[in-house]
């Protein structure tokens, strides 16, 4: 808990801070928060992940201070020599990559600072709390104990791209009064602005990930008399829209905005699989659904991966939809979105394609 948690954090000089592969806006948020609290505080801190920061978020503050871990004799003996090893955002070895078994064998003290369910007991200490909106409302807990004062631009835009990312733009379930009270203390500290954030995080697409886009709304499915929604990235239309994977973040959202739709998922294809992206609504809950297929996340935003034919996995998954929520006695047919409905999502897009270049 907290209380055990800061006597830690006072008493040792070495940190090293790590977060789990592909890292989202709460993991690189609270890491670079984390990270800067802690060198303003006098430490000496090291800041490994297994994986790049995604493009949207390579703008970030401080974010040059994350390495990615390459086996280099610099970034083991960081580890080595670590009084503390602070893992951020998840909650399991295999999460971290190279870095998990490493990570996990240390003689540092572990310290786990987390919102997810079921932690693997290898840690000393647990700041871990479900009802949290996200990791980065942990990491502002911490720091509001220990010295707020110190929050400048890097630590507040890392705190504020934390919870606004893992809160769905402040309309997920878990934002309560006490979020903005808590957003509103991070701006003024920080002295930040929202808007230029989420500009740089959502509104800036490539022209190839706006055309990969165009291709994933062609394909999106409706099942269960259209409560469930689902659509797939492959690697052909990465490929023939000369896309990358990171243009893909956020897709799963136009999914789940189609009227009447519950759930949303998003299947992007793997050599031997598929990575899953399950969102809903506010009343609806799609982690038990992510848990039974080995992935895990938050109420309304879940991911898993799952090995097998792309199409059978996608079937598979979607077949087990009435398990987890409620349909209220929908049939299982599947049927394309409406020629209305397309055109609609298609002038969307010609709209977004407008505005990136003018």
């Amino acid at each position: 808990m907290l209380d055990d948690l800061l006597p830690l954090l006072r008493d040792h000089e070495r940190f090293f801070v790590t977060t789990h592969l592909g890292p989202d806006g709460d993991a690189i948020g609270s890491q670079v928060a984390l990270g800067h609290f802690l060198k303003q505080w006098g430490k000496e801190v090291t800041m490994v992940n297994a994986d790049d920061l995604p493009y949207n978020l390579e703008w970030m503050p401080g974010g040059d201070d994350i390495e990615v871990f390459e086996g280099a004799l610099e970034q083991r003996r960081a580890l080595a020599e670590a009084d503390v090893a602070i893992v951020l955002d998840t909650n399991g070895a295999e999460r971290l990559g190279k870095l998990g078994p490493m990570v996990q064998k240390s003689e540092a003290v572990k310290v786990l600072i987390d919102h997810h369910r079921e932690p693997e007991p290898w840690f000393d200490h647990y700041f871990v709390r479900e009802s949290a909106a996200a990791a980065g409302e942990l990491v502002y807990e911490i720091i509001d104990a220990l010295d707020p004062s110190l929050i400048d631009t890097s630590i507040a835009t890392g705190l504020y791209t934390a919870i606004m990312t893992d809160t769905g733009s402040f309309r997920y379930s878990s934002v309560t009064p006490r979020i903005h009270r808590i957003i509103a203390d991070i701006l003024e500290r920080g002295g930040i602005e929202a808007a230029p954030i989420h500009e740089r995080i959502f509104d800036r697409k490539s022209m190839q990930g706006l055309r990969l886009l165009g291709r994933m709304l062609n394909r999106i499915r409706l099942r269960f008399d259209g409560q469930v929604a689902y659509s797939v990235v492959t690697q052909r239309m990465v490929r023939d829209t000369n896309a990358s994977w990171d243009d893909k973040e956020g897709f799963v959202n136009y999914v789940l905005s189609i009227e009447g739709v519950k759930a949303a998922l998003l299947f992007s294809e793997t050599n031997d699989g598929s990575k899953i992206s399950f969102r809903s609504e506010a009343d609806v809950a799609v982690d038990e659904w992510a848990r039974h297929f080995d992935g895990g996340g938050h109420r309304n935003a879940s991911g898993a991966y799952v090995k097998g034919i792309f199409e059978e996995v996608i079937e598979r998954v979607v077949d087990a939809a009435p398990q987890f929520i409620d349909l209220e006695g929908a049939g299982p047919n599947e049927y394309r979105l409406s020629e209305e409905d397309a055109s609609y999502l298609q002038t969307l897009l010609k709209l977004k394609e407008d505005q990136s270049s003018s």
